[in-house]
């Protein structure tokens, strides 16, 4: 069994699919092709290496234990099969291009020496193709997609794999060599990262440790569904009261299910908070049959952006003279992470605003966030600047009104942007040049009102 996206050991079909048979080997593959070209943050590998410990110690508990390989993934993959006497190799369906690539190539080397190899669900809650329009493959629209997806029943619960037991000739691997994750010359020992001991690599707002692993995830689903799930709908654009469930990682790495996530649908206070899940199904599904939309606009409109490198690194740097904006900039470089409504009002600024391409923003996301997942982070990009499944060129968020209605006294922006901390809610969303000057805080980049016109002009 590959572990992909699905760094879990309870509801895994693919585990459960295999883990019938007598013998299993539970396989992580270290992707020399994804190290040696990803520009992978710190944060995620050190996430990443927090998931697989505990995968391996939650196998571990079953008699088993997490084989580790790293170099050609589909060799890998081989040889580990060739050298424990598989007949089968199991592993989650996934939908970027990179993973059908990958999974196409492993079929066809395998089916050379005999092997079969089956796909499981498990990386969405609703598995694409599942819910389809007449006559097509994918819904395109949000909303006809979501009334089917409440209509669909959630599959059963994927067994628990129960006891493990490894074939004698296969070595688990040496767990302590993910200190060289980050690639040749650059592991996570030469940063100061050395061993397995990685909490608080990614950090919410409030400072608190999101570590990565199953056990982790599951206690923070529990416990957040506990406290804030009631509160959610009314509080999750808040950005100083940082309300949202911080499981975006823990969903992306497959530290905890989506099934069980999608689940809380039934919930009596669990609406708001399923629809954002059923929205990474969305994007799932549509990746799903337009794997080129993670670089290409889904709907063209025939934009010529603007190539203005000194906007891109102000706005990359949290130095735009919009304060929301720079919070929210400053947060994403900090922690890895950053909440809806933060992300859409700098995606804002900077396709509209700016009028810099998406694929700019998108890759600037993919270089710092924790849950950096293709589907969800370039189609949401697309989304907001217009180019995506809802073409609507009227989606403009202003950042100082956003940051006045969604951070009201100041918070959020006195913690990241403390430069500005001395200035009262009513000034510090929009200061004035002398306040600016005594903060060190730099002009708006651009006025919001006259960029706007601009852009309306161009996409009219």
């Amino acid at each position: 069994m590959v572990f992909t996206r699905d760094l879990r050991v309870t509801d895994n079909p693919a585990l459960a699919a295999a883990s019938e048979a007598a013998r299993v080997v539970p396989l992580f593959v270290l992707d020399e092709a994804i190290l040696a070209t990803a520009r992978t943050p710190v944060k995620r590998l050190g996430f990443l290496a927090e998931s697989l410990a505990d995968t391996d110690a939650r196998l571990r508990e079953r008699g088993g234990a997490l084989v580790i390989r790293r170099g050609d993934w589909v060799r890998s993959v081989l040889d580990c099969a060739r050298a424990a006497g598989a007949g089968e190799i199991h592993l989650a369906a996934d939908v970027t291009s990179y993973a059908s690539r990958r999974l196409a190539a492993l079929r066809d080397a395998a089916a050379a020496d005999g092997l079969t190899v089956l796909t499981h669900p498990g990386i969405t809650a609703i598995e694409p193709g599942r819910i389809a329009p007449p006559g097509k493959p994918a819904y395109q629209v949000f909303t006809p997609y979501y009334n089917r997806w409440l209509e669909t029943p959630l599959r059963a619960e994927a067994a628990d794999p129960g006891t493990i037991t490894l074939p004698p000739a296969i070595d688990p691997g040496d767990l302590a060599g993910l200190a060289d994750l980050a690639g040749p010359g650059l592991g996570l020992a030469g940063l100061g990262l050395a061993g397995l001991g990685l909490a608080g690599l990614g950090r919410d707002v409030a400072g608190r440790d999101v570590p990565g692993g199953e056990t982790a995830g599951l206690a923070r689903l529990a416990a957040w569904t506990e406290s804030k799930l009631a509160g959610y709908a009314d509080h999750r654009d808040d950005l100083a009261a940082d309300h949202t469930s911080h499981l975006s990682a823990y969903l992306h790495h497959g530290c905890v299910s989506p099934r069980s996530v999608a689940a809380l649908r039934e919930h009596r206070d669990g609406a708001a908070f399923a629809r954002q899940i059923a929205w990474r199904d969305f994007f799932h599904q549509v990746l799903a049959v337009r794997p080129d939309a993670s670089w290409r606009d889904f709907r063209p409109r025939g934009d010529r952006w603007n190539r203005d490198q000194a906007a891109f690194a102000a706005w990359q740097a949290g130095q735009t003279g919009y304060p929301v904006v720079d919070a929210a900039m400053r947060q994403l470089a900090a922690t890895g992470y950053l909440p809806g409504r933060a992300r859409m009002v700098v995606a804002s600024f900077l396709t509209k605003d700016l009028y810099l391409d998406w694929r700019l923003g998108a890759a600037h996301f993919a270089e710092h966030l924790l849950d950096a997942d293709v589907a969800c982070n370039q189609l949401n990009w697309q989304w907001v600047a217009g180019t995506g499944t809802d073409t609507s060129p009227h989606r403009v968020f202003n950042p100082t009104t956003q940051g006045q209605r969604y951070d009201p006294d100041g918070e959020y922006i006195r913690h990241w942007v403390p430069e500005l901390d001395w200035l009262p809610a009513g000034v510090i969303h929009d200061p004035d040049p002398a306040s600016r000057q005594l903060s060190g805080y730099p002009a708006p980049l651009v006025d919001h009102k006259e960029a706007i016109n601009r852009y309306r002009l161009i996409r009219h």
